[in-house]
This record gives structure tokens, C-alpha cells and sequence, in this order.
């Protein structure tokens, strides 16, 4: 009877303790998923792959890509935190740090070398023929500056054009109602254009370095998830070697997630740029720096007078993330 008793006293006190081991081991907290928002540019696709091939994961952070087409709505979706990253033109990030001063670029997603395009109606032929017709583009942002490097290509000026704020979505249906003889636009966008019979008039590939996209965070993000950001980066860079080096395969993975033909994705006109070519960018001494590009677009707004101030430049970029050791 006593070593019944004692067997059961035994078994009761290590049930006991192993109940208490379990209540009382420290419980992993899932991180939420890295929510970050991307527009309508081919050059903003490489996070879909990621996504769909599973980089992201295979880095180690879990990552929620937000596909939308209006540009300012979700910048301001941004700024309100639904967002933890969005990207953006190198000139919307200047335009949005005057206002939110707590966000950082820490990635170079690609250059467009030809993919940004002005378009126009058939019976505009040149740049010059411009003068006095309506032009559609996103004012107060990078669009506003990369037509007024064109108006310099043909001795004009803003003054000489009237200027319509339109999103290059907007573009094709702008063009068909005539409320627009001619804008900024890029694919998907472009081949409703070339459907209804406009044409290319003037493209990046004449402002070379002028227009770049990147990966922007919120401070707190910076703060607090570095390593997720660190993992988020090199996904990134992996799904852009990956669809450079498998294009179609790329571009069906694209097409899939968006619903859209194969035959408006390419990549020729854009650089997806990579790890080395980010170091670069992001070395202040380097002439094409984007501190250097990023001063055009400052000084361009602050003259226009879309802003009145903006922070200090060196403090809008956070090259550490493309140090994977850091």
C-alpha cells in the first residue's frame, strides 16, 4: 500500500512539474508580416516573383506585397502607417520627406532607361509641336520633372504647355476624349496608347539617371525590424537576378498575379538594379549618386514651390541594409 502510495506521489508530483515547465517556457511571438505597398511599373514586379517563388520566406521574413494603382492615395496610406514600406520614384520620395521626414530608402529597385515615355496624338510629331497643347502628367512628383527636361530638349518651357495633373493610368482614356494631346505614361499603359493610335514622342532613355525607384520604410520599421528589412532586401535582389536570368518565366509569374497579357511586361527600357550597382548609388561621392539626383528633384520642388523645405538628404537614405553582415 505505501509504495502504491508513493508511486502515485511521485507520478503526481513529476505530472506537476512538467505542467509547470510548459506554463512557464517563454512563448515565440510570430512576427506580423512586412506589409508593403507597390504601384503599376514593370520595374516594381520583382516583388511579386519573390512573393511567388518564395524568396522572401527563404530569407527569413514574412512579407504581404499590396498591389495598387493610385499612387497618392497609398502614399498617404503610407504616411498614416498601414503600410510598414512602400515604393516610390526617387522624386515622390523627396515630395512625401517633406512632410513625413521619418521614412528612409534603403534599396535602389531599378532605373528607367527608356521605359518611361512621353506619348502623344498622331498629329504630334516632335517635342516642339507641344507648344500651346495639353499634356497630361503627375504634377508634384517625379512626372512634373521629367517633362520639364523634355521641354528643354525642344527650347520650351512649362509655360509653353498647358499641364493637366493625370496618373499614367489616366493617359489613354485622356488621350481618347481629347481632354490631352499628349502624356507620361509606361506599360501596362502604353499599349492601350499605341491601340488608339498615339505614339512615342520622347523617353527616358534621353534623361539618363533621372529616374529611379525605390523601396522606402517607415522609421519605426527601421528601428525596430531591421533584420526583416535585411531579409526583405536580399529577396528582393534575388527575384530581380532571378528575372533577368529567366525573363519569361518571370513574366508569366507577373501576368498570372495581375491579371495582365504578357505582351505589355518587358524589361527592355529598365534596370533591375543590383547589389553592386546599389552600393554605388548610394556612395555620395560617386557622380551619379542618388544624393546627387535626389538635390535635382529638391531643388526643382523648393523652386515650384511644392515644398518649402526638405530634410536633410543624408538622413533620407540608409545604405546599411545592403551589408548583409551589418
Amino acid at each position: 500500500m505505501f509504495k502504491l502510495l508513493r508511486h502515485i506521489s511521485i507520478f503526481l508530483i513529476t505530472t506537476c512539474l512538467l505542467f509547470a515547465c510548459h506554463a512557464w517556457a517563454p512563448t515565440e511571438f510570430k512576427r506580423p508580416p512586412l506589409k508593403v505597398e507597390f504601384g503599376s511599373f514593370v520595374g516594381e514586379y520583382p516583388g511579386i516573383i519573390a512573393q511567388e517563388k518564395g524568396f522572401f520566406k527563404a530569407q527569413g521574413v514574412d512579407v504581404e506585397i499590396i498591389y495598387k494603382l493610385y499612387t497618392k492615395l497609398e502614399q498617404a496610406n503610407f504616411s498614416a502607417g498601414k503600410y510598414d514600406g512602400i515604393s516610390l520614384s526617387l522624386g515622390s520620395f523627396i515630395i512625401l520627406s517633406a512632410t513625413n521626414p521619418d521614412i528612409q530608402g534603403v534599396l535602389v529597385i531599378d532605373e528607367s532607361t527608356g521605359a518611361d515615355v512621353v506619348v502623344a496624338q498622331s498629329q504630334i510629331k516632335t517635342v516642339a509641336d507641344l507648344k500651346g497643347k495639353k499634356l497630361g502628367a503627375n504634377l508634384g512628383g517625379f512626372s512634373e520633372v521629367f517633362v520639364t527636361e523634355m521641354f528643354k530638349s525642344a527650347n520650351l518651357t512649362s509655360d509653353d504647355v498647358k499641364l493637366v495633373k493625370l496618373e499614367a493610368l489616366e493617359i489613354p482614356q485622356g488621350l481618347k476624349n481629347n481632354v490631352i494631346q499628349a502624356g507620361h505614361t509606361w506599360e501596362p499603359h502604353l499599349s492601350k496608347v499605341i491601340k488608339l493610335g498615339g505614339h512615342i514622342i520622347f523617353t527616358s532613355k534621353q534623361t539618363p539617371g533621372l529616374i529611379v525607384d525605390m523601396i522606402i520604410f517607415r522609421g519605426d520599421t527601421v528601428r525596430h525590424r531591421s533584420e526583416d528589412i535585411r531579409a526583405f532586401v536580399r529577396g528582393w535582389l534575388q527575384a530581380s537576378a532571378y528575372w533577368k536570368a529567366n525573363v519569361q518565366e518571370g513574366n508569366a509569374i507577373v501576368s498570372k498575379a495581375l491579371k495582365i497579357p504578357t505582351s505589355t511586361l518587358s524589361l527592355d527600357g529598365v534596370n533591375l538594379t543590383d547589389l553592386g550597382e546599389n552600393q554605388k548609388l548610394f556612395q555620395s561621392s560617386n557622380p551619379n549618386s542618388i544624393y546627387k539626383t535626389a538635390k535635382i528633384y529638391a531643388d526643382f520642388f523648393i523652386r515650384a514651390g511644392n515644398v518649402t523645405r526638405i530634410p536633410q538628404l543624408k538622413s533620407l537614405f540608409n545604405s546599411s541594409f545592403l551589408n548583409p553582415t551589418s
